[in-house]
Formats: structure tokens, C-alpha cells, sequence
């Protein structure tokens, strides 16, 4: 990850990645499921997640790094998060690779990722990705996409997300729903989205 700076412990971030070339990452509606039980796995031990949206040739992820666990020295905890998303994605092409007979890089290197430093802006980051398939024409009403967090936001079942911490950016279930309701507007939260994709 050579002029890229590792992910820092107890940091929110904005995670995004895509098909190299553009293609697909996800051939058919198992891979999603897949794609969420991985990142569980891998990226569970070391980061909370606020939401997720994933599209047919990209995704995106509000992520916090946990903070160092007292006497964990194996290997810097900046570097810790980092490694957990390389091999997450590294499982996951090794994965697509084997069941449909392709080779090399599914995504492209490095993931991007932009620090969010304010819960202003993670409210409206959480807002941005669950309005992402609508953006890119996946759906007319991204309430109807159902490979995000936002149905999961809504619900009482269990989650790993940080449900309780999402909806207190939004101060409360109503207000989360209400400004779902409100188009974003991309140019108040553009540092925050990086280069998006089609």
C-alpha cells in the first residue's frame, strides 16, 4: 500500500472499492451474502460499521477502526485494519476466482478510504451510501435496494452494525427516516465520497 496511509485505530472512515476495470464484483445475488458473511469475519474483530451499500461493480462502507487492545504488540495497530481489509478482499477474489473460472485482481488496489471526522458527517455519509443505488440508476427509490443497511437501521432484529450509534447522528428512528426522505445533495459531502463510480 505504498502512498497510502494505513488505517488508524479508533478513526471513522468512508471504504470504498470497485471492480477492476470496472467489472462486476458481484455475478449473482448469493455473491452478496457472501460478501457480507466474509467482511463479518475478517473485518468484525477490527472495526465497527455503521453501513454498507453494496452495487453491482462497487461498494461502500462507513467503518470506525477499534482502538488497541492492551497487550497486543504482534504487529502496529495501524497496520492491523489495513492487513484485515487486504486479506478480506484477498478471500473474497480468491473466492469469485474459483467459482466462475477467472483469474487475477477482482478489485482495484489500493481501497480507497477518506477519514471522517465529525458525526455531522457521518450522518450524512450514512445518508449518501443508502442513496447510492438510486444515484447510479439500480433503483428508482433506494429504500427498495435491498443490498444495504438501511432496512437493518430500521429493524429491531440483530446486526452487527452500530445501530444505536447510527440513529443517535440522526437523533432518533424518525429523524433517520425523515432525512432519508430528502435527496443528497453530493456537494455538501464531496470530500467525504471521493471519486464515485458508475
Amino acid at each position: 500500500m505504498s502512498g497510502i496511509t494505513p488505517l488508524e485505530p479508533g478513526k471513522y472512515y468512508h471504504i470504498y472499492n470497485r471492480g477492476n476495470n470496472g467489472e462486476n464484483i458481484f455475478l449473482e445475488e448469493r455473491n452478496y451474502a457472501y460478501f457480507l458473511n466474509l467482511y463479518a469475519k475478517h473485518i468484525q474483530p477490527v472495526a465497527e460499521t455503521f453501513a454498507y451499500c453494496l452495487l453491482r461493480n462497487h461498494f461502500h462502507v462507513l467503518a470506525r477502526t477499534r482502538e488497541e487492545r492492551p497487550g497486543r504488540s504482534d504487529r502496529p495497530a495501524r497496520s492491523r485494519a489495513s492487513q484485515a481489509f487486504s486479506n478480506f478482499f484477498n478471500a473474497y477474489t480468491k473466492s469469485i476466482n474459483k467459482a466462475y473460472g477467472r483469474t487475477g485482481s477482482l478489485f482495484e488496489k489500493p481501497f480507497q478510504r477518506i477519514e471522517v471526522t465529525t458525526p455531522h458527517y457521518c450522518m450524512r455519509l450514512v445518508h449518501y451510501i443508502h442513496w447510492n443505488p438510486q444515484k447510479h440508476g439500480f433503483v428508482r427509490d433506494f429504500r427498495d435496494y435491498p443490498y444495504s443497511s438501511y432496512h437493518a437501521l430500521l429493524s429491531d432484529k440483530p446486526t452487527i452494525l452500530q445501530r444505536g450509534q447510527v440513529l443517535e447522528w440522526f437523533d432518533g428512528l424518525i429523524s433517520f427516516d425523515a432525512i432519508h426522505q430528502v435527496l443528497t445533495v453530493e456537494k455538501e459531502i464531496g470530500h467525504l465520497v471521493g471519486d464515485d463510480v458508475d
